[in-house]
């Protein structure tokens, strides 16, 4: 039995170990869309080459979630019309998803809630995003990293599932009960999860700080404060009473740091995110995530 806090992370330490690297596909897409002169075709020649993520590219950009009025048969023109930089985001999206369906093992309703979570999180990122103006091509970003913000819960949870079940209960103060049980939290393990897999400073930054937006130099800073107001946001509109009563006040705290929004603001955001939701959760069923 790990008894320690060093004893625990390194039992998670060895899980990450164990878990699948990204692939050569989308380690090359990662590299081609950091190339300023790439081209469409460019980024075509590569997920081409891989039938099952072309299945899920296609599959995503024909969804609700996009709602393009015709059906779009050509990657190449997909990549066209939604941009590099969007399918970059897209195939980080359902690999990384995918990938925890083959080292996690976990099922049921813990890992359905975990990643109706982070769908939330992802759809109120990017809805943050349109309304302080980020430029179209860049909001699967903050999308990206609201779907990833909690990753490093998933390691913990696969090696202390039954332990974990004591910091669940917590709500929006999860972080403070997973030091108290663990000595460390998943921010912590985020930071491992992005050395393994090498993510870019700006989504490993806002993953790493979306509970410390105003600490240390978090780079870049409408995407990590965008990350923190949607998680905290997601647990303010929560069903859970004490949830709902600390994630308020936080909010309120960040919100007059921020000083662009005020909770009003946050509030109206409810319906566009329960709507946008529905057709968000095609990124969940490309990999049979929560099943």
């Amino acid at each position: 039995m790990d008894t320690t806090p060093q004893e625990k992370l390194r039992q998670i330490q060895k899980f990450i170990v164990r878990m699948p690297s990204l692939s050569t596909t989308v380690s090359k897409v990662l590299q081609i869309c950091n190339d300023p002169a790439a081209s469409p075709n460019d980024l075509n020649r590569v997920i081409s080459l891989d039938p099952v993520l072309t299945g899920r590219m296609l599959k995503l950009i024909n969804s609700a979630y996009y709602g393009l009025p015709v059906r779009i048969t050509s990657l190449v023109r997909a990549i066209i019309m939604l941009g590099i930089n969007t399918v970059k985001n897209l195939v980080l999206a359902t690999s990384i998803v995918g990938s925890f369906k083959s080292s996690g093992g976990l099922k049921g309703q813990l890992i359905e809630e975990f990643w109706e979570h982070c769908l939330r999180v992802a759809v109120a990122g990017k809805i943050l995003a349109s309304h302080l103006g980020v430029p179209v091509q860049e909001r699967e970003e903050y999308f990206l990293a609201g779907l990833l913000h909690d990753l490093g819960k998933l390691p913990i949870m696969a090696c202390y599932t039954e332990l974990y079940q004591t910091v669940l209960g917590a709500c929006v103060n999860s972080i403070e009960k997973e030091r108290q049980v663990f000595g460390f939290d998943h921010c912590h393990i985020n930071r491992l999860i992005i050395t393994k897999w090498k993510l870019n400073q700006q989504i490993g930054s806002a993953i790493i700080n979306h509970h410390t937006p105003f600490e240390g130099d978090c780079e870049p800073v409408r995407l990590v404060l965008c990350t923190s107001m949607a998680n905290i946001a997601i647990h303010y509109f929560s069903d859970c009473s004490d949830d709902n009563q600390v994630a308020k006040e936080n909010l309120l705290k960040i919100l007059k740091n921020y000083g662009k929004l005020d909770l009003a603001d946050i509030t109206e955001l409810q319906s566009p995110i329960a709507e946008q939701l529905e057709k968000a959760k095609v990124f969940l069923n490309l990999t049979g995530k929560g099943k």
